[in-house]
């Protein structure tokens, strides 16, 4: 039976990808090697580095506006510790919106770097809304916003103007939506949750933002390093690299966000909608922030749990539960999960309503 994968991630890939990254394990281009084998310097493996750099820029409509794509190692997780590092200058100041765990996180890294304003946060609602009607600094060396909280179902609809950078972690809904993305400074995302397998990030900056603070900054943690080297200062992460460009090219093929952003929009039409209508549901978070990327949602009766998680799993679907922060459940729709496999979900939940 086709499992209908609902991870947050590592997460659901396009079929393709996962048949041409398979193939490429035992014969990459012919080559006789595989991808995993291969020198990260072969002509072979700089083609795709330079490939998916290109691809994230012009799918993100970034050409000729100055800026760079990077793939890096260590997660969304260093980029909260390189965004400072590389941005707040000595004795500066940050401003950071809190509205899930994962700015939470970013705002611990940047306090170890100068002053680090909290210009909102929801965390006394358990972070069921995206604040909102904040004020940021305005002698603040940036801005950082997380556009999407993957654990809370949340996601921002609309972003501020301000003159100094913006930074945003998109790890969860990157190409998911169309944005005027000229509008942030640096846009950082892990790959696993909408792009490609665990191992890269994805790292999206202006150069002219840069070097600019007047710190001695490391080299593996320095922006224009990488960008000098071509996201080659050190052994790139072949695999997910690759698997990303297959993610980045079907996504192209498909026609590009903008076609994407459709196909999202309906299945979270579809799935939102039987959580409204269903009097055995209810959605977790605001319904003005709704997240078109992670529908989290509980039982009315948790005694109608046991019933309705055997029924979901006897459907093939995997990957429901809700993180242990919110409970319930967490439909999680990333850009490579048919409409056809949220039919399931919401067939189940009338089919449980049906029975009780």
């Amino acid at each position: 039976m086709k499992k209908h994968n609902y991870s947050a991630g590592p997460c659901i890939l396009p079929q393709e990808v996962f048949e041409k990254s398979a193939q490429a394990i035992l014969n990459f281009n012919n080559s006789g090697l595989s991808i995993l084998e291969i020198s990260h310097r072969s002509k072979d493996f700089v083609a795709v580095m330079d490939e998916a750099r290109a691809l994230v820029i012009e799918l993100l409509g970034l050409e000729g506006k100055g800026y760079q794509a990077l793939f890096l190692a260590g997660g969304a997780s260093l980029e909260f510790l390189m965004a400072p590092y590389n941005l707040m200058k000595e004795g500066g100041k940050s401003a950071y919106l809190d509205s899930g765990t994962w700015a939470t996180a970013a705002i611990k890294e940047a306090k170890l770097f100068g002053d680090t304003v909290i210009v909102a946060s929801s965390k006394e609602q358990n972070y069921n809304h995206i604040p909102k009607g904040y004020t940021v600094p305005s002698d603040a060396d940036y801005f950082h916003c997380t556009s999407n909280n993957t654990i809370f179902g949340t996601q921002m609809k609309e972003f501020p103007s301000l003159d100094m950078p913006i930074v945003c972690d998109m790890s969860s809904d990157i190409f998911s939506r169309e944005l005027d993305f000229s509008k942030f400074d640096l846009i950082y995302a892990g790959a696993q949750k909408n792009m490609g397998p665990a191992g890269t990030t994805l790292v999206v900056v202006k150069e002219e933002i840069l070097g600019k603070n007047g710190r001695i900054i490391p080299s593996m943690l320095d922006y224009t390093k990488h960008i000098k080297a071509e996201s080659m200062y050190n052994t790139p992460p072949v695999f997910p690299v690759y698997a990303s460009l297959l993610t980045l090219q079907w996504l192209k093929n498909l026609g590009g966000v903008a076609a994407i952003e459709k196909i999202n929009n309906a299945k979270a039409a579809l799935l939102y909608g039987e959580i409204d209508r269903n009097p055995l549901f209810k959605g977790a978070a605001a319904v003005e922030d709704r997240s078109n990327m992670n529908a989290t949602f509980l039982l009315n009766d948790a005694a109608h749990a046991e019933t309705f998680d055997a029924m979901w799993k006897a459907a093939g679907i995997s990957g429901l539960p809700g993180h242990r922060s919110v409970g319930g459940y967490r439909a999680s729709m990333y850009n490579a999960l048919p409409l056809e496999s949220v039919q399931v979900l919401v067939d189940v939940m009338k089919e449980l309503e049906k029975n009780m």
